[in-house]
């Protein structure tokens, strides 16, 4: 069994939903790889062709603000960065590893991939999980129906038997006392 450099909590806090895609950002990245997040968008910049905007984009203000607000202490925050960050979607991660040399990012790289294949799992399993639910909902419903229907049945049944029968008057046969 390999061992991590980085405990999956840590790196599962750091993954977020941002335009509907799952990213790690820039400074969060840089701390992982350790290096600093200058050299990371130099490296980033230099190699600006292999970064298309599926692979990475700019965050926007407001983006910004609603990650920061959800960061739990004043260090993770990075409130006084000048730059918006940049966003890695795991393409764009996995494309770091060929910019950047160091055997710690490709390791770390790695670990990352293999967390957004866990994560993705675990959204394919949830979803696979809402079908059934909703599969059996379904089923009871129609069950449901026919059991109603099987009620309806054993009613009217139930009545036909309770109730006195009456019976049309016939012309009697047989001897008749004058």
């Amino acid at each position: 069994m390999e061992t991590s450099l980085i405990p999956d909590d840590v790196l599962r806090d750091r993954i977020f939903f941002i335009k509907d895609q799952k990213v790690m950002l820039d400074h969060d990245l840089a701390l992982l790889y350790q290096v600093e997040t200058k050299a990371l968008k130099q490296a980033v910049k230099r190699n600006i062709e292999r970064f298309p905007p599926d692979f990475m984009f700019e965050m926007n203000r407001k983006e910004f603000t609603d990650i920061k607000s959800e960061r739990k202490n004043a260090k993770e925050n990075h409130g006084g960065q000048r730059y918006l960050p940049y966003c890695f979607t795991e393409p764009g991660i996995a494309m770091l590893s060929s910019i950047l040399k160091s055997e710690r990012a490709i390791q770390v790289n790695i670990q990352i991939v293999r967390m957004f294949i866990r994560m993705q799992q675990l959204l394919t399993e949830k979803h696979e999980l809402v079908v059934e639910i909703e599969r059996i909902k379904q089923e009871l419903q129609h069950q449901g129906k026919n059991i109603e229907l099987v009620f309806q049945y054993l009613d009217e049944l139930a009545r036909k038997i309770t109730e006195p029968k009456s019976r049309p008057s016939r012309k009697r046969i047989g001897y008749k006392p004058d």
